[in-house]
């Protein structure tokens, strides 16, 4: 688990659009969509549901998404830090 795939996962959950997402976080699209699923298969569990018209997180994605968040909360505090 890498802190981009943490940072595209909070992304892709707060703008529900995997190409908002992207934009947010100066990526295209295809890279956003493929670590997230790299993230999928690494956790055992799909985060997200998706469509050609909608992205919804699953509840594993909703069980994940806080720890998520206080990972990268961590991580900028120990940067801080030093």
């Amino acid at each position: 688990m890498e802190q981009r795939q943490l940072e595209y996962v909070v992304a892709v959950a707060e703008e529900l659009n995997f190409t908002r997402a992207a934009a947010r976080t100066h990526a295209v699209q295809s890279t956003v969509s493929a670590s997230v699923r790299a993230l999928e298969r690494e956790l055992g569990a799909r985060l997200f549901d998706r469509t050609t018209s909608r992205v919804s997180l699953t509840s594993a994605g909703r069980a994940f998404l806080p720890e998520a968040r206080r990972a990268l909360e961590a991580l900028a505090a120990a940067r801080e830090a030093v």
